[in-house]
């Protein structure tokens, strides 16, 4: 078995690594890189595996780990008839995406994933492990091929609402590793070493906070980050204040088909649908969007009358129509997502308008990648022949965590 990995060595995001073995060959992940500019080409971003383009038989498919752009986001740029390996609940998730997002991408041609499932691509068999992480549906996997066992870890983590799948990967991790894939996203962030608040530690973080909004508490979090939805949910209920999603929210949060998530239907849940999708809806008639949701439906007038009763999922696009509604006195928001974008461009306009409106900004957060500890822990127990850095800015900085460390190049074809 051989393994070249196109891109991820030296950075993270936009993973891709082509794996060969007795003359046929699968790719796991097809991500577009997190620096690739607005203006770029993302045709021009695919790297040059042999099938990609024209067809090629010994290409059997790409294996897409979780549905976070950084792993799957080019993989509307090769041919539609390749086979992808993907979860179910993944694959409902990057469709309705597609409904409101066009970056995101309806997937037809499917081999769907499940925890422990191995599943047989010519010489290849390959066992998906469930994940915790920020992305839902998220797998780590082995591949095997020629008597040789490789483990690619996806994007994983150890501290959160399903932080049991990593603890019992951890307690019994499959047996005779050649070599590990291992991300490394939080390696040169500060306090990695010690460990992440979990999701109950945000939750009380958030209980507090919402208790002392006298107005509307408003959150800014991913409507895919599942697990924080979840974290937000349980702290509303628990502050006694209604949660209200945008529709493109509730619609991610029914893709999951998972009745343990929180959806229009339930009590303590509404949905505000803010104008640019009440547009995309009139303009494209998209009526069916709407309608499983349409009963549980709220109005900004609502939230002037009952401000102190609601959490709001916020969308800087939803900026004016809240100013309109007259309901931010006394309101407070919390982010909920990474910090560096803080420090974006394109956040400057919404941070500048939270100024002049006078709403405090508090982060309440935590990463959906592996502490430096938990990492520790994941390659202890497996103990690989080989540990390769991937999915890293400080790759660098693997021996000094680890043993066994393996660096490899991006484009550079090694045997396993």
């Amino acid at each position: 078995m051989r393994v070249c990995i196109h891109r991820g060595t030296k950075q993270i995001g936009g993973t891709c690594i082509e794996i060969e073995a007795q003359g046929k060959r699968i790719v796991l992940d097809i991500g577009l890189p997190l620096d690739a500019g607005e203006h770029d080409d993302p045709a021009a971003l695919v790297p040059p595996v042999p099938g990609f383009r024209e067809p090629d038989p010994s290409l059997l498919g790409v294996v897409i780990s979780h549905p976070h752009q950084d792993h799957y986001g080019l993989i509307q740029h090769i041919r539609s008839d390749i086979p992808v390996l993907i979860g179910a609940a993944a694959t409902r998730i990057l469709a309705t995406a597609a409904d409101f997002i066009p970056s995101s991408v309806k997937l037809s041609n499917t081999i769907p994933l499940a925890d422990r499932n191995p599943i047989t691509q010519g010489p290849f068999t390959i066992t998906p492990y469930l994940m915790d992480h920020s992305a839902y549906d998220a797998y780590a996997m082995v591949i095997e091929a020629d008597g040789k066992r490789l483990f690619y870890s996806g994007d994983l983590r150890g501290h959160g609402r399903k932080s049991t799948f990593f603890d019992e990967l951890v307690r019994n991790p499959p047996p005779r590793i050649d070599a590990l894939l291992l991300e490394g996203t939080t390696i040169g962030r500060t306090n990695t070493d010690r460990g992440f608040a979990t999701e109950s530690d945000l939750e009380e973080a958030f209980l507090a906070a919402f208790g002392s909004t006298p107005g509307l508490a408003m959150v800014w979090a991913s409507g895919q980050n599942f697990d924080r939805l979840v974290t937000v949910f349980r702290a509303s209920k628990r502050a006694g204040r209604r949660f209200i999603v945008d529709l493109y929210t509730a619609a991610m949060l029914a893709a999951t088909g998972n009745e343990h998530v929180p959806q229009s239907d339930w009590p303590e849940v509404s949905v505000f649908v803010p104008r640019w999708q009440r547009v995309k809806i009139k303009t494209s008639e998209r009526f069916d969007l709407l309608r499983p949701h349409h009963a549980h439906r709220i109005y900004p007038e609502q939230f002037a009358e009952l401000a102190s009763s609601y959490v709001l999922l916020f969308r800087p696009a939803m900026s004016r129509e809240l100013e309109q509604a007259n309901c931010l006195s006394g309101a407070r928001l919390q982010y909920s997502m990474w910090e560096g974008y803080l420090g974006e461009e394109r956040m400057q306009p919404t941070l500048g308008w939270l100024k002049t409106k006078e709403i405090s900004v508090e982060t309440i957060h935590s990463s959906g990648h592996a502490s430096v500890a938990d990492l520790k822990r994941l390659a202890r127990s497996m103990r690989p022949k080989a540990l390769v850095p991937i999915h890293s800015f400080h790759t660098g900085s693997y021996p000094e965590l680890f043993e066994n460390v393996t660096p490899k190049q991006d484009g550079v074809w090694w045997d396993v």
